[in-house]
């Protein structure tokens, strides 16, 4: 489990597929110490869950090996990314952890696309395209994670929503980067597909 707080920002230095494409070994260079990160280690990268397979250490930056395998190049923009791309970081909650953000798995539901930017003295507000059968998950003043990062929604109108980011969270993660166009990895509200399950199963 994560927060969709980022704590890193990482780089693919390097990307291969392997058996027959249906899996792709990243390296990913990052700033957390080598001593920390164990195999098996559950890391959000731009808030997908992947397994450290390896790990080590280049220079003076810390580097991991994770697979992304078939399903997940399917559902998310894994399938886009190479070597150079940059990706916001996080390390699985701990027990004792503070939750600063809300309670994310790490299983991206989809890919939203960016429709609009609109810089704002000190913040700047997206506008975004979720898939249909997602929209329905997204409220306005509730959670969304986009490329890890734990969100607050602001407006909602069928299946377009928009969010308003703070000065700290363009500065500390990828987010800067976003261009109307960009697609992005979309994890809906935990509560908010259990309550509508609920809704569903209702006698």
């Amino acid at each position: 489990m994560f927060t969709g707080i980022i704590t890193d920002v990482g780089e693919i230095a390097s990307l291969k597929p392997v058996a027959q494409g249906q899996l792709h070994r990243m390296r990913i260079m990052c700033r957390y110490d080598r001593a920390t990160i164990a195999d098996g280690a559950s890391i959000a990268c731009n808030g997908v869950c992947l397994t450290v397979v390896e790990s080590g250490v280049d220079g003076d930056r810390t580097w991991f090996d994770v697979d992304a395998a078939a399903e997940t190049l399917r559902l998310t923009t894994a399938k886009t990314w190479a070597a150079g791309t940059r990706l916001d970081l996080e390390r699985a909650l701990k027990i004792g952890d503070e939750l600063g953000g809300h309670i994310v798995a790490g299983h991206v539901d989809g890919i939203a696309r960016i429709v609009a930017r609109d810089d704002l003295p000190d913040m700047a507000r997206f506008e975004l395209d979720a898939p249909r059968d997602l929209a329905r998950f997204i409220a306005p003043k509730g959670s969304v994670t986009l490329d890890g990062v734990s969100l607050t929604v602001n407006t909602v109108a069928d299946t377009t929503f928009s969010v308003l980011i703070i000065p700290h969270t363009l500065s500390v993660t990828i987010l800067d980067g976003w261009r109307a166009g960009s697609e992005v990895n979309l994890e809906v509200d935990l509560m908010a597909r259990y309550a509508a399950r609920l809704t569903e199963t209702k006698p």
